[in-house]
Parts: C-alpha cells; structure tokens; sequence
C-alpha cells in the first residue's frame, strides 16, 4: 500500500491530508513530507488522518519525533479525524496524552 500525503499552507497553520497506510514502507515518506514542516519557525501543523487505514509503531515513531521538533520550535501538532481503530492506537500507548487528538476536523479540514 502507498501512501499519498496532500499539504495546504496558509498564514497560521499548515494542513496536511493523509491518506493510505503507515507502516514500516510508508513512514519514511510521511517523515521525509512532515519534518520541513516541524522545523518552521513556531509551527502550527494539523494531521488529517481520515483516509489512514492502518498504522503500526513505525507510523507512532514519526509523530513521537515530529511532537519533539515542532515542541523545539514553540510549535503545537494537532491529529485530526482519527478513526476509531487509531484513536484506539494512541491511547493503548499513552501518545493520546501528549499529542493533541480530536475526532473532529479543525482548521477548514474537511
């Protein structure tokens, strides 16, 4: 499986739509996408994971690293539209307590 990442920039905050899965395969693409992004001045970045299917710890090791750059930068990540199965993902290991979560769209995400 692919995976297909979508950025929308504007003014304050940038929104990046993925799609597809997070694995092992995929996860190099999604950071090497993601990682400008978190080292921006004062970032504000929200992660639309609706069309994300699967994820497994690779998929987690990215945010984990991408929540410590953009922290770096004064900045703030926020995961949006999770499905039930990830939401699941991020509170079995305790992410959801330390990265921003809404299951609702922000930012104009659709």
């Amino acid at each position: 499986m692919n995976i297909k990442v979508d950025i929308d920039k504007s003014d304050d905050k940038t929104v990046v739509l993925v799609a597809g899965e997070i694995d092992a395969y995929t996860a190099p693409k999604l950071r090497e996408a993601l990682l400008p992004l978190a080292e921006e001045s004062k970032p504000n970045l929200i992660v639309n994971l609706k069309h994300v299917s699967y994820m497994d710890s690779t998929g987690l090791g990215v945010f984990v690293g991408l929540l410590k750059i953009i922290r770096k930068n004064d900045g703030h990540l926020n995961l949006v539209e999770l499905s039930e199965r990830l939401e699941r993902l991020f509170s079995i290991t305790g992410l959801n307590d330390i990265i921003d979560i809404s299951s609702k769209s922000e930012g104009g995400v659709q």
